[in-house]
């Protein structure tokens, strides 16, 4: 086995500590503990207006940076105990979310950025 299988293999095993949220109505969203350098980047691009083309509104920015948390962070999220997993299947939940779910999301995002990534600032 070479040194790049090896590395490979020992960075599969490692895994973002996670923490449960459980909203009002019984649902528990889990998040990822971890962001990468270059995501943190990423977000600060994404959430900048500045960065935004030309058309795009401040609500497009702040929805846009909202989604981008969500996709980066969300590991499952089980609403009437039918867990969804996987990016592309969340994202599709996150979007198809009620209004209140996705307060409910925001907030909990919220208080996760300011537990586990202080110097991410949630829209």
């Amino acid at each position: 086995m070479g040194r790049r299988s090896r590395r490979r293999r020992e960075a599969e095993k490692l895994e973002a500590p996670t923490t449960d949220y459980e909203s009002p109505d019984g649902h528990v969203l889990t998040l990822r503990g971890m962001l990468t350098p270059k995501t943190r980047r990423e977000f600060e691009r994404v959430s900048d207006p500045s960065q935004a083309r030309a058309a795009a509104t401040a609500d497009d920015v702040r929805a846009r940076a909202l989604e981008f948390l969500f996709e980066r962070l969300a590991v499952r999220w089980t609403v009437h105990d039918v867990p969804t997993e996987g990016p592309k299947a969340l994202l599709a939940r996150y979007r198809a979310a009620t209004p209140d779910e996705r307060a409910w999301i925001h907030a909990t995002l919220r208080e996760h950025c300011a537990e586990w990534f202080p110097d991410v600032k949630v829209p």
